[in-house]
């Protein structure tokens, strides 16, 4: 029986790995959006946190200020009607460079609230750390040191 069954998983390891393969889509999130009731509070929070400074866009009843990205995923701060922040839904896990304490040190001095201090995930997937932004939504902070 134990033969059965290890061929059975050696089986669905391959199935993945070509699937894997197959996908068409390298990532499969290619921008993102965090919601903001106050347009320059939450820019200020984010610039804070990571020592950066959002390009800011009005246009057509909505602001968004962009997080700076030459290459990979971008995203955005958004306000504007339709635009509620959460701590409820999808989570979003911000890049927090080497060592996400760094970023997560400034969270609380820059209007947020740290939610779960910097927890260690494993060797390979490094560590994460839930907060709160200036506006309300869930997020999550993820380095592997």
């Amino acid at each position: 029986m134990g033969s059965t069954v290890n061929l059975k998983n050696k089986i669905k390891e391959a199935n993945l790995l070509k699937l894997k393969e197959e996908s068409v889509f390298k990532n499969f999130v290619t921008w993102f959006e965090i919601p903001a009731y106050n347009h320059y509070r939450s820019v200020a929070f984010f610039n804070y946190i990571y020592g950066i400074e959002m390009t800011t866009v009005e246009l057509n009843g909505f602001a968004m200020g962009f997080f700076p990205a030459e290459s990979g995923i971008g995203g955005a701060i958004v306000t504007g009607h339709g635009c509620v922040p959460s701590e409820i839904g999808p989570l979003i896990y911000l890049n927090g460079g080497d060592d996400l304490n760094n970023v997560l040190a400034k969270v609380n001095e820059a209007g947020g609230r740290v939610v779960m201090e910097k927890t260690y995930l494993s060797d390979t997937a490094g560590y994460f750390a839930l907060f709160i932004d200036s506006e309300g939504n869930r997020l999550a902070l993820h380095s592997k040191h």
